[in-house]
């Protein structure tokens, strides 16, 4: 079979527009409404999705700056916990893979170990995990710190932690249990193993008391743009989530990523690069372009400047209409302040034109037909800048019902998209290779 794209829905709250709770079509208290989040995902998954997927953060990451601007917000500042909702969300799917965050700075690891094998339990094989550090004050604080820890440590915990859940993920080998009643032998002792790791972050000695995933291990994916980022994706990440504007820059990223899998014994089948993907759909141009300027007059000036404060401070006391000041100091998330200071130096923007461009999110964008959604996703695809896509809509429902009716049948008419899923769990539908436990072999085909 030829090469088919993966897709995902991000679905945290309301859509990804800093102007979405204000649409007139989105529920008032969304973000907190369960119906809410099962809606999207049943839509999702009769669009033949991969999977959902949900960023998290353990804290109002978003600062009152400018003062005035936090209470405008919609956005990441009231939501349900995620594995509690894709636990909730699983018996009413099928087929479609869930997936959400748990943090590795502000989490033990037989905690995170633990809720996402019974995750995958409870789905019948459709958890995965997204590996993140912590990089805000406001998580700090909510964890006994006034600062968080430096960038270096963060990922050297990060490293250690995976390490550790994949190795309470190997407690129990897939037929440790024998449920005997006659003998009155519930599991065979022989295969049940204790870690007992003992490292710099972290001392744990297992087994973990939560049986074998159905996958093996959940699909573990990450979403990182530094070096330690891509190097810790290209150990053990099989999803990665990444953020580019061109298909150059994205090219260059998913080749310079995928470098590192030979290094770690991996092929380039091992992973699957997905970046964040805005498309913005309509039947005519003119529709799509609509709907994309209704949420544009939607967006009020201090919720704008704060979408740009993290990278590039307050800017409250500058000219919305003068020209973007150069930013200086240090930032919080690397990565996207590296991007927004370029595009700023590179494009010569207002500071209202500036925070125009990245309140409909951090993701590419396309505004069209489903002809010209699809066209896009064609050329990153069959360019090797992409494995598949993680659709990040302005604004839920509308995006993904307008994507799942519109765009996911031109795809399948170019035979660049399934029409029916491939198997049961989300590894055999990602077609990724399901891990057997380090105590009985090597990894095996999902086909075996």
């Amino acid at each position: 079979m030829a090469r088919q794209m993966k897709l995902g829905l991000s679905m945290r709250g309301i859509g990804y527009h800093a102007a979405a709770w204000r649409h007139p079509d989105v529920p008032p208290g969304a973000a907190l409404d369960y119906n809410y989040y099962l809606r999207n995902a049943q839509a999702a998954e009769r669009g033949k999705f991969d999977m959902i997927f949900f960023a998290d953060g353990i804290g109002i990451r978003s600062r009152d700056i400018p003062e005035g601007s936090l209470c405008r917000s919609g956005y990441e500042v009231a939501e349900l916990e995620p594995i509690t909702l894709l636990s909730a969300i699983a018996p009413m799917t099928r087929h479609i893979g869930l997936i959400t965050t748990a943090s590795t700075t502000y989490n033990e690891p037989f905690h995170i170990a633990r809720k996402f094998a019974s995750l995958d339990l409870i789905s019948g094989g459709r958890a995965g995990w997204n590996v993140v550090t912590s990089w805000s004050e406001a998580e700090a604080r909510n964890f006994n710190r006034e600062q968080h820890l430096d960038y270096d440590t963060r990922y050297d915990r990060a490293r250690e932690c995976l390490e550790v859940v994949l190795g309470l993920w190997d407690s129990w080998d897939d037929d440790a249990f024998v449920f005997d009643k006659a003998a009155g032998r519930y599991f065979d002792p022989a295969k049940l193993h204790v870690l007992n790791h003992k490292g710099r972050h972290f001392s744990v000695r297992g087994p973990l008391n939560v049986g074998r995933s159905p996958q093996g291990y959940p699909v573990i994916v990450q979403a990182g743009a530094s070096e330690q980022g891509r190097e810790l994706a290209g150990a053990s990440a099989e999803i990665v989530y990444t953020l580019q504007f061109t298909r150059d820059d994205a090219k260059a990223y998913y080749d310079s990523v995928k470098s590192y899998l030979p290094k770690f014994e991996r092929s380039a089948e091992d992973m699957k690069i997905m970046p964040g993907f805005t498309p913005i759909i309509g039947r005519t141009r003119e529709e799509a372009r609509a709907k994309f300027d209704r949420l544009q007059e939607l967006v009020e000036p201090l919720v704008g400047l704060a979408r740009i404060a993290p990278d590039l401070g307050d800017l409250s006391g500058y000219p919305l209409d003068g020209p973007v000041p150069e930013a200086t100091g240090d930032v919080e998330l690397k990565s996207t302040a590296v991007q927004l200071r370029e595009r700023a130096r590179r494009e010569h923007p207002t500071i209202r034109q500036l925070y125009l461009a990245v309140v409909g999110g951090r993701a590419f964008r396309e505004i069209g037909t489903a002809t010209d959604v699809a066209d896009k996703m064609q050329e990153w695809f069959e360019a090797g800048a992409a494995d598949g896509f993680n659709i990040t809509p302005t604004v839920l429902p509308e995006g993904i019902d307008d994507f799942v009716e519109l765009v996911v049948p031109e795809l399948q008419r170019r035979g660049l998209f399934r029409s029916e899923y491939e198997g049961r769990t989300l590894r055999e539908n990602l077609g990724l290779r399901r891990p057997v436990s380090r105590y009985t072999g090597a990894h095996l085909d999902a086909a075996q």
